[in-house]
């Protein structure tokens, strides 16, 4: 089955161009063949200057975004110090003289803004080597926030790359596998991007917003604000908050209106009825039908101040009481 998605060969079965007429060649034995994987060994270890233009992206966007301050300083300490670790680069599969990035994109990205060559290892990865090598090295640097594990354990699902090679890549268990699957399927890869990573936000938060998205019109009114000047100096926390406000608007207005209460009779010591008293949030209405009040509605009329200035002296030497 062929993969989907960037990566160029199919690790459930890479040696697929390898056949009974095809076989893998065989390598030397002998003093010849133990020079030459000494030989590759070393030059795997070695650190070599690589004209940062000669490197193409590869592997799965385990970034959602750069912050553009923590990019300034990278930018400035490889300036003023020079490149102290060595990016990981593989040969390109297709293109001789070419290499693919499989870890430490930052650094090549402030280095190609400086000019600059790459201090990188190079290393022959298939692409089952080189998810293992990203996703082990991210986890290794324990940076990742939860959306941005989230998205790259989702980019490798889509790519039908097994669980069990996700969770390693991840160095986590199935279950976890699992429950960032549920949350990284949840939301297109643009609209990460967009939020970026978020690190202050976890999991149940993001299972909210994709709750939230599901409802009738929030999807457009969230991206209607992603796409306001307003939406792009906000820092990637903040970024998420202002999306949900936007997704849960109706929702909240929704929850902020008043329940509409039925007026309810007043009635006489005999059952009859007298008025009906309706409150709201404006406040309390009383309705005293006339045809039905044989002219007790006229009374009320005449006599209402007095009637409400008793009452309300009643109310406020009762509270004071109390």
């Amino acid at each position: 089955m062929a993969r989907k998605g960037i990566l160029s060969t199919d690790i459930s079965k890479p040696n697929r161009n390898r056949t009974a007429d095809n076989p893998a060649p065989t390598p030397p034995r002998g003093a010849v063949g133990a020079l030459q994987s000494s030989l590759s060994k070393l030059q795997e270890n070695a650190v070599q200057d690589i004209d940062a233009k000669l490197i193409d992206d590869a592997g799965v966007e385990d970034r959602l975004g750069l912050d553009s301050h923590a990019q300034t300083q990278l930018r400035e300490s490889l300036k003023t110090y020079g490149q102290q670790v060595p990016v990981l680069l593989r040969p390109h599969p297709t293109q001789t003289g070419r290499y693919e990035i499989v870890y430490g994109r930052r650094r090549l990205k402030a280095l190609k803004d400086l000019g600059l060559p790459v201090k990188a290892m190079i290393r022959q990865l298939d692409d089952h080597d080189l998810i293992m090598a990203q996703g082990q090295e991210n986890t290794a640097r324990q940076d990742l926030s939860f959306i941005e594990r989230a998205s790259f354990a989702a980019q490798l699902d889509q790519m039908d790359y097994e669980r069990q090679t996700i969770a390693a890549a991840l160095s986590v268990d199935l279950p976890m596998v699992s429950r960032l699957l549920k949350v990284g399927a949840a939301f297109p890869l643009p609209f990460l991007r967009a939020i970026g990573s978020a690190p202050g936000i976890g999991r149940d938060r993001w299972i909210a917003l994709a709750k939230a998205l599901e409802v009738d019109g929030a999807r457009g009114r969230a991206s209607a604000f992603m796409n306001t000047p307003s939406f792009t100096p906000l820092n990637s926390d903040a970024r998420f908050e202002a999306v949900y406000d936007r997704a849960t608007q109706a929702q909240n207005a929704k929850k902020n209106t008043p329940a509409k209460t039925k007026p309810r009779t007043l009635r006489t010591a005999e059952g009859k009825a007298l008025a009906d008293i309706k409150s709201s949030p404006r406040g309390v209405t009383l309705n005293i039908p006339a045809r039905t009040a044989d002219g007790f509605d006229t009374w009320i009329n005449e006599n209402a101040e007095a009637l409400l200035v008793d009452l309300h002296d009643q109310w406020k030497k009762r509270s004071e009481d109390n």
